[in-house]
């Protein structure tokens, strides 16, 4: 193994997925009580947080980003078997996971001083950001060395995008997430915002009344940036993100696939957003993320 693939929970990566890919994934916290902080897909499972945000309407849970402590001890289990390391984290406008983790590289670093790893600012989030740790895991399989994985990865990273959906504002706001969003009137009756997020910021891209509006227009969304980027589709990574409803995220697949044909592409991974990020979203985001292979 040339190097190991880490990142911080937000990566929105099923077990399975992390499993297969050799992926170590170091969990956030959620809150409903600002007492009770639960590591994420650790002591609380994605569906039972979403089942448990609908429950407590009116409750407004809370994220904490790892701690250094919890990046020092996955650093130093690969540090004492000389194995680099790529640490992938959530943007930093988003959270300190980044600060955590080189925190945690520098006191490794004193212990173990021919120690390598690699702390990413991802700019990005949620499954935007699970695209861009398999691509460090398909650097590391084809045989890349670490530093030409790294050049890599910032090669592509101004690519990433996500275009999404969500029930209203009302998680962003009390998240500290509302942005460049402050400006838009959602808190109308059934004004649902369409968002950009990009270079680690959110953007508006629009609103509607309907959802099914709101999901043929991030399709449009994404079918104006293939159109944007003036190149192959298939060499871009396309997977949806959605909150407490597969059955919508099934639903808005098979309209994506129907406008996307023409670009080529045939099919994109569905992943669940995690508590992390739902805490900002609420329980009904849903969206799509894309991001520029690695060649």
């Amino acid at each position: 193994m040339n190097y190991q693939v880490i990142s911080d929970s937000s990566c929105d990566l099923p077990m399975q997925v992390l499993k297969e890919n050799n992926i170590e994934c170091i969990p956030f916290y959620v809150s409903f009580d600002d007492a009770d902080y639960r590591k994420e897909n650790v002591d609380i499972k994605v569906r039972d947080f979403y089942s448990e945000m609908l429950e407590k309407k009116g409750v407004f849970p809370k994220s904490s980003c790892p701690s250094t402590q919890d990046f020092y001890d996955v650093f130093e289990k690969y540090a004492k078997q000389d194995i680099p390391m790529i640490c992938i984290c959530i943007t930093v406008k988003f959270s300190g996971s980044f600060q955590a983790a080189t925190n945690a590289k520098n006191m490794i670093l004193e212990e173990y001083p021919n120690a390598v790893i690699e702390v990413i600012n991802s700019e990005f989030a949620s499954v935007l950001q699970g695209l861009y740790v398999l691509e460090a895991c398909g650097l590391r399989d084809r045989g890349y060395k670490i530093e030409e994985a790294v050049s890599s990865l910032n090669e592509i990273r101004a690519t990433g995008r996500i275009f999404f959906t969500i029930g209203d504002t009302e998680y962003l706001k009390h998240g500290g997430r509302i942005g460049k969003l402050a400006g838009v009137a959602t808190s109308l009756l059934s004004i649902k915002p369409m968002i950009t997020f990009k270079e680690g910021e959110i953007f508006p891209s629009g609103i509607s009344r309907s959802r099914k509006k709101c999901m043929s227009k991030i399709i449009d969304l994404l079918v104006d940036y293939a159109k944007e980027v003036g190149e192959d589709f298939n060499n871009y990574e396309v997977c949806i993100g959605y909150g407490n409803s597969y059955e919508e995220a099934e639903e808005l697949r098979a309209m994506a696939l129907e406008k996307l044909a023409v670009y080529g592409v045939s099919d994109m991974q569905l992943y669940q957003i995690g508590s992390t990020i739902a805490v900002h979203t609420g329980p009904y985001p849903l969206g799509f993320g894309v991001v520029k292979k690695s060649m």
